[in-house]
């Protein structure tokens, strides 16, 4: 773990007590966090395990773990399969239900 206050690296250290990636961690993390931004500052992971890094994602803090890129995962706002970015559906209201 990393504290981050803005471009700069304050302190880092390991993340302790870790058996297996589940909610009370991610709760735990999301209490660091917290926090870190009272103080102006953020958390980082590195390193994390792709489990946590899941869990981190489900709950909305994934830019706590390490770039989503690396991982081969995808990240937040990429298109999906054949989806094309900035394209929305339209529902015409007279539209008879499929």
């Amino acid at each position: 773990m990393v504290l981050v206050c803005g471009d700069v690296e304050v302190a880092s250290w390991p993340l302790a007590g870790l058996d297996r990636a589940d909610l009370a961690v991610v709760n735990e993390l999301a209490r660091l966090q917290l926090a870190a931004r009272r103080l102006g500052c953020s958390i980082r992971l590195r390193a994390a395990c792709t489990e946590l890094c899941e869990l981190l994602d489900l709950v909305g803090l994934g830019e706590l773990g390490p770039d989503t890129a690396a991982l081969g995962r995808q990240s937040s706002g990429e298109a999906e399969g054949s989806e094309q970015l900035g394209v929305e559906e339209v529902v015409m209201p007279d539209d008879p239900v499929a």
